[in-house]
């Protein structure tokens, strides 16, 4: 699968660099000139509402920041999905879609104009980003696994088991690294 808005990329268990060990990165944009994705399993043990106050009420469980990558770790980016009885002749304004009914919220939008047409909202400290051509030549090297996401990935209450989740449903050989267990070498 080729790696496009809305895909998952899922951390091969031999990448060790410590932002992406056992990963799951959304990407949010990608392209020739480069990609751009949020890390859905890593929670911060901050709270929304110590950053952004305004969007306390509206984020889903649990209510902290998640360390969406290692750039730009002092801005923020929101993933929501919208109603899904609404077409895409009635988007919200300050809400761009991504996937299905996942899309990227304007945090600078009121929280009034959007509140009451999103059904979930998660917000990410930061964001993963390559440049041009380097996604491509991590996944040549095996780095990462490219696969659909479902938009219950975004918004699982309980993170913590996301990666291997994610492989079991592969199945084949992509589901038998799920078990793998995260240091070889100590089993």
């Amino acid at each position: 699968m080729e790696p496009v808005p809305g895909s998952l990329l899922v951390a091969s268990p031999t990448l060790s660099d410590p932002h992406f060990a056992r990963t799951i990165v959304l990407l949010l944009d990608a392209g020739h000139d480069g990609a751009l994705g949020v890390v859905l399993n890593r929670p911060s043990e901050v709270a929304v509402g110590e950053v952004l106050s305004s969007w306390e009420d509206v984020v889903s469980g649990p209510g902290v920041l998640f360390r969406g990558g290692p750039v730009e770790t002092d801005s923020a980016l929101a993933v929501a999905v919208v109603h899904a009885d609404g077409s895409e002749e009635d988007e919200p304004v300050g809400w761009r879609r991504v996937f299905e009914g996942v899309g990227l919220v304007d945090l600078d939008a009121p929280v009034e104009l959007l509140a009451s047409a999103l059904s979930s909202l998660r917000i990410f400290a930061g964001y993963a980003g390559w440049s041009a051509g380097q996604l491509e030549d991590e996944i040549a090297e095996g780095a990462w696994y490219v696969v659909p996401a479902e938009s219950a990935d975004v918004f699982r209450p309980d993170p913590s088991g996301l990666w291997a989740q994610v492989l079991r449903r592969q199945g084949g050989q992509l589901a038998m690294l799920a078990t793998m267990p995260a240091e070889p070498g100590h089993n």
